[in-house]
């Protein structure tokens, strides 16, 4: 298996980090599963900051309980609301001033990576199972060299989250941990 070439344009993209993962009285919650990735997430995004590298957060909005996407309605009832406007679950991690956007950063569409000519996507976040994954499949979809940071990522339970890295590293893009990708970065 050939490993993706790591690019001379990256960004990191910082999938749906919120409140929702970390209050315990959340239909999101996880206990033990996401403060290590949110360890690791603080310093990722800590190091491509100090690089210069874009660092674009993305997050879920409902601008009204009508808005929600239509088949999640249906599975996800309890969890939905977390990610209401106004919620403070769908908000950036309260306290941590590193996981939220700091001036001139922004959420974004991908569409807009391609205008900043972005060749490789280094990706952290929640959940690995799911957005994660999606979004690492349309990375290379839509040209990118996707990087996912094991240790900045996590799911619910530790087999969907090595799962999915497994799959991720044979098929859609590289899965290294933090080392790796400061190595990457000083190459």
């Amino acid at each position: 298996m050939r490993s993706l070439p790591f690019g001379h344009q990256p960004a990191l993209l910082v999938i749906d980090v919120c409140n929702g993962y970390f209050n315990p009285g959340s239909p999101l919650y996880a206990p033990n599963r996401f403060h290590n990735a949110l360890s690791s997430t603080d310093g990722l995004i800590s190091l491509c900051r100090e690089r210069k590298i874009p660092v674009i957060f993305t997050r879920v909005v409902y601008p009204n309980p009508d808005s929600r996407g239509n088949w999640y309605k249906y599975k996800l009832p309890n969890a939905l609301p977390c990610f209401d406007a106004g919620n403070e679950l769908g908000d950036y991690p309260t306290g941590n001033q590193t996981c939220r956007p700091q001036p001139g950063e922004t959420v974004i569409e991908k569409h807009q990576l391609i205008a900043m000519k972005v060749d490789t996507v280094i990706i952290c976040g929640y959940l690995t199972s799911g957005c994660v994954r999606a979004t690492t499949t349309d990375a290379i979809q839509y040209g990118f060299n996707p990087y996912v940071v094991e240790d900045a990522c996590g799911d619910r339970h530790a087999y969907p989250r090595d799962a999915n890295l497994f799959d991720i590293q044979a098929k859609f893009g590289g899965v290294v941990s933090m080392d790796e990708i400061r190595e990457l970065m000083e190459r």
